[in-house]
């Protein structure tokens, strides 16, 4: 066997070895939690006159581990503006495992008509392999118009719809796709309180 051919076949294992364990560096530097926080914020009018926020926050970790001690707070929520009226604007967790998700909800309402422009909810945890604790913020939610004036919702009576789309199914040709589908997409629209959309979906269709 010549020196090289020796040579090479000595260095071989353990440069195997040293990609072997470079692969398990990299693996393992890669295994940590990855937290996406989302939060959403929903208006509605009271009869009181007072406007009501249901604001939610969902998080899910998308990484490869577990994090652990999560903590959520959402305090930008001011006393002078807002009330607290069902739960609390922080909670926390014990885990967070790898491809599982955590929600948390609660109420405010308002009497001060303005603009609020609101900050993302911030989640803190913790890693096993780090001292500090990490962070993560949700997603930033758009200015929210309190008591704003809002244009009154076009509303379409079931029974005319009803009348509406029977007359137009009759005419329709058997075997469209449309004549099948209409029926269940406007019911559906109509479940989901959409109806001002199931009026525009008749009237481009057929008128």
């Amino acid at each position: 066997m010549a020196r090289s051919e020796l040579v090479a076949s000595l260095l071989l294992p353990s440069f195997c070895f040293f990609l072997l364990f470079a692969s398990l560096v990299a693996v393992s530097a890669s295994d940590a939690p990855f937290l996406i926080v989302h939060k959403k914020v929903d208006l509605s009018r009271l009869k009181s006159g007072a406007e009501r926020l249901s604001v939610s926050i969902d998080v899910y970790n998308e990484g490869t581990a577990t994090a652990y001690d999560v903590s959520l707070s959402d305090d930008s929520w001011t006393t002078d503006l807002f009330e607290l009226v069902t739960g609390s604007t922080s909670k926390s967790w014990e885990r967070l495992d790898a491809g599982a998700s955590l929600s948390h909800s609660f109420i405010l309402e308002s009497k001060k008509k303005g603009s609020f422009h609101g900050s993302p909810a911030v989640v803190k945890f913790r890693i096993p392999s780090k001292a500090a604790l990490q962070e993560a913020y949700s997603t930033p939610i758009l200015p929210l118009d309190i008591l704003a004036e809002r244009p009154p919702e076009k509303k379409f009576e079931w029974d005319s719809i009803s009348e509406v789309l029977e007359m137009h199914y009759s005419t329709t040709p058997a075997g469209s796709a449309i004549k099948e589908s209409v029926l269940d997409v406007c019911e559906d629209s109509l479940n989901q309180n959409l109806n001002a959309y199931c009026g525009f979906y008749i009237e481009k269709l057929w008128i």
